[in-house]
């Protein structure tokens, strides 16, 4: 099977049974990435922070109502993983953008570098006839970490965060040495996720071998 049938069949089978909730949780979970990072620019932040939210809510509920009521396909085993990366990128290139210079933004830079391997290599995996795989145990726990951390820099960040000058929360507020921390956690547990995907990898390469598939180079 040549490179050209196996992205076609590939893709014919993505698109069976699509038409999920979860999918469309994914797609809302899409299209407020520019609603979020154009409030965000524009400087309301209440309101930037509320679309965060809900966006990480569809997160959460989209794999529970999947599972729970057997709604699992195969184009929301890689859409998901799909919205978390442009989400998570979206978020990453605001916050350059809007707070910090020196050394916190190249520990952001990690982030965009290591979503673009990802979706490359995810295309990649397409283009042969392979699924890209989904996210091991420690994928999900640093895509945990990176929402919670970015939601409490943006809602509690200093000066330019959401929450700023509302006095119940101004105990709060967090300091540029907790901020790096956090950042610095998240980036680490980021980079480790991306070797939490090899195994899937391998093992798919692994079957097409034994059933006589591999992948055309």
């Amino acid at each position: 099977m040549n490179d050209k049938n196996a992205l076609k069949d590939n893709l014919k089978d993505l698109f069976d049974g699509w038409n999920t909730i979860p999918n469309w949780l994914c797609f809302l979970r899409i299209a407020l990435i520019p609603v979020f990072s154009v409030l965000f620019i524009k400087g309301q932040y209440v309101a930037a922070f509320i679309v965060m939210i809900v966006a990480a809510l569809t997160d959460l509920f989209d794999g529970k109502i999947a599972r729970k009521y057997n709604m699992v396909s195969n184009l929301g085993k890689i859409l998901d993983p799909i919205a978390d990366k442009l989400s998570q990128m979206a978020i990453v290139i605001i916050l350059i953008v809007k707070f910090w210079d020196g050394y916190l933004r190249y520990i952001l830079f990690l982030f965009i570098l290591k979503e673009l391997l990802m979706l490359a290599g995810g295309a990649l995996l397409l283009s042969k006839g392979l699924r890209p795989t989904a996210a091991e145990m420690w994928g999900k726990i640093a895509t945990t970490v990176f929402y919670v951390f970015m939601i409490m820099i943006i809602a509690l960040g200093g000066e330019s965060s959401a929450l700023y000058g509302v006095k119940f929360f101004e105990p709060f507020i967090l300091s540029d040495t907790v901020i790096t921390v956090m950042i610095v956690i998240s980036a680490v547990l980021t980079f480790v996720s991306l070797f939490g995907y090899v195994p899937g990898f391998v093992r798919q390469l692994k079957e097409r071998k034994e059933k006589g598939e591999t992948p055309q180079e």
